[in-house]
């Protein structure tokens, strides 16, 4: 009997102590502990953005890339000021992710792959030289003094001196621009072609007989050249915006239709056309299109 008794007290504390192991493995906390490892932290922004293109849209994308990189350590936006025409040929063979135009770009553009976003309005300044006596001209006469009908600044209420004419290269948007408003489309005389705004700036800077024309942007603050009003009305940011100045044309970006950009890009992309980027595209001297 005694025997009897001692294997059924055996029995029963192992088939407790059986028990006792099976309902530690089913712990809900020690699935809870598998779940969180393998839980992962949401990934961090991070490469590099290449834009390309328009000069005149220096100042605009030096704004946005800054402010976009202080929010986004982990991303580099690099830019490659080598004119509208060089950025738009970047993104169709793929050596940058976002092109810059000071143009719209063409229907045989478009046909072949690209898409624009205008992201801002910027006025083309027509430039003379800071002792120049000519404080205005309309847009027919500024049309002949390119083309050569008008060489002579007494013609046009200034003293008298052969007019010299500097401009951007074939290519330009900023060219492109000014010659479709102006009529002088592949008809312009040009004793300078410039690769640059800058470069028009200072031509015409060092030459008291000059007449050029440069990014609204670009000529704000400058005291070694000044902006003549076309047709009574001067170029600014309220003129540009309400149409009155006649000379004008939109900061474009560019991308290729149908195909996604990187992460990264498109964030910065995102950045640039948004109503947040408004305020430093409008400190940059250009007018922004988002509300």
């Amino acid at each position: 009997m005694k025997k009897t008794l001692a294997l059924i007290l055996t029995l029963a504390l192992s088939l407790a102590a059986l028990t006792g192991c099976g309902s530690k493995t089913e712990t809900p906390a020690d699935t809870n502990t598998d779940n969180s490892a393998q839980t992962e932290a949401p990934a961090t922004l991070s490469g590099s953005v290449s834009t390309n293109g328009s000069t005149s849209m220096e100042k605009v994308i030096g704004a946005l890339s800054e402010s976009f990189m202080a929010q986004n350590g982990g991303v580099t936006v690099n830019y490659n000021p080598t004119g509208s025409g060089s950025g738009i040929t970047a993104v169709q063979d793929d050596s940058a992710d976002i092109g810059l135009a000071s143009r719209t770009l063409k229907d045989e553009e478009k046909a072949g792959g690209l898409t624009e976003t205008i992201v801002a309005l910027d006025g083309i300044a027509v430039i003379v030289n800071a002792d120049s006596k000519v404080a205005d001209l309309t847009v027919e006469q500024i049309g002949k003094i390119f083309t050569g009908e008008i060489t002579d600044w007494s013609e046009v209420g200034g003293d008298a001196g052969t007019i010299s004419c500097i401009g951007r290269e074939a290519g330009s948007g900023t060219r492109d621009g000014f010659e479709s408003i102006t009529g002088t489309k592949d008809a312009c005389k040009l004793d300078q072609e410039l690769t640059s705004t800058g470069g028009v700036i200072e031509a015409v800077a060092g030459n008291p007989n000059a007449i050029g024309y440069a990014s609204l942007s670009a000529v704000e603050g400058k005291n070694t050249v000044k902006a003549v009003t076309v047709g009574g009305v001067a170029c600014t940011e309220e003129t540009v915006l309400n149409g009155s100045y006649a000379i004008q044309r939109p900061f474009v970006l560019v991308t290729k239709t149908g195909e996604n950009l990187s992460p990264a890009a498109q964030a910065f992309f995102d950045y640039a056309t948004s109503s947040v980027a408004s305020q430093l595209i409008k400190a940059a001297g250009a007018v922004p299109v988002a509300k």
